[in-house]
């Protein structure tokens, strides 16, 4: 209960925060245990929907990655607030394996409030690609939590001429298109990936690739410092902050948005905790296997900072 309190608290006396990430903002909440609820607005997506936070209302698609309450509890809410506002039903994209448990849960709530909630429920699996906008889509990959769980990549489309046309005048390859002839090929850029919680297998699944190449992760470190182990973060389903320095080979991202740390540590646990990261990495230089090494972001919004490998400073009030 002491826990609860000071939580609502904190949230009530910090604005929300947002980052600047690769040209996206970024805003949300995300405490461990508590609440996590991201929004990329130029997007118009939410990432999980923690207690039905009024930000996020007005994202039209809504990527729920597992089950547990602070990361699913404000759904029936987030439904409802749109429907009060007159907004269109939203798309809401779920776990396969949980779709009929969500139908339940709005039905329960729709016969207990008598309020005729109108939503889009989407199972959308492993392998599959949804189109948001024509060019725009995304698509799940796998993660590791203690309960069934998925990630979301969202990638922005872009049509190039095929090779095999490139040395053609633009007489002659309008003269083609308008004939019908396919000029282009599509390619999918990744742009913003979310895991939710998940442990660090997901780093290593050469199948989630692209999530590890968007242009900003969005992921978690639950646990920062010799307290909490890796072991016991892993026994969890959640991930350690030294994982990220163990597997720094694989990120390719451009900025990475560390999320959904313990409500244990206070924001001074978690300066010093990323800037014994910072020192880490430095020590590697700028780069890793040669690329460049990513700018780390944390991005919790109710004590946001934002975290470079060589630079820690406040973000300020939005």
């Amino acid at each position: 209960m002491a826990d609860e309190e000071e939580y609502r608290r904190a949230r009530a006396q910090v604005q929300r925060k947002g980052v600047e990430a690769e040209g996206y903002a970024i805003e949300g909440v995300s405490v461990g245990g508590h609440e996590t609820c991201v929004t990329v607005p130029s997007l118009n997506v939410a990432f999980d929907i923690g207690r039905g936070p009024l930000f996020a209302v007005s994202q039209d698609y809504l990527f729920i990655t597992h089950a547990h309450l602070d990361h699913i509890g404000g759904l029936p809410m987030y439904v409802a607030t749109r429907g009060l506002y007159n907004l269109k039903p939203p798309v809401v994209f779920v776990p396969p394996c949980i779709k009929d448990d969500v139908e339940d849960l709005l039905q329960i709530h729709r016969r207990m409030s008598q309020v005729d909630l109108k939503v889009e429920l989407v199972a959308l699996d492993l392998g599959e690609t949804y189109e948001i906008r024509n060019d725009l889509v995304a698509r799940p990959f796998e993660t590791h939590h203690a309960i069934p769980s998925q990630g979301y990549v969202i990638y922005s489309v872009r049509r190039k001429l095929k090779k095999q046309y490139a040395h053609l005048k633009g007489t002659q390859i309008m003269k083609m298109k308008k004939s019908g002839t396919e000029i282009t090929d599509t390619i999918l850029y990744p742009e913003v990936a979310f895991t939710g919680d998940t442990k660090s297998d997901f780093i290593l699944d050469p199948l989630n690739a692209d999530a590890l190449r968007a242009k900003v992760l969005i992921t978690e470190a639950t646990f920062l410092d010799d307290q909490i182990d890796v072991d016991h973060a892993r026994q969890h389903g959640h991930m350690h902050l030294s994982e990220i320095m163990e597997h720094s080979q694989w990120f390719r991202n451009k900025t990475i948005v560390l999320t959904h740390f313990s409500n244990r540590y206070s924001l001074e646990d978690i300066r010093q905790a990323v800037s014994r990261l910072q020192s880490k990495l430095s020590s590697k230089g700028d780069s890793i296997d040669g690329e460049a090494v990513p700018d780390v972001t944390r991005a919790i919004f109710i004590r946001a900072i934002r975290v470079n490998w060589a630079n820690l400073w406040r973000v300020p009030p939005r």
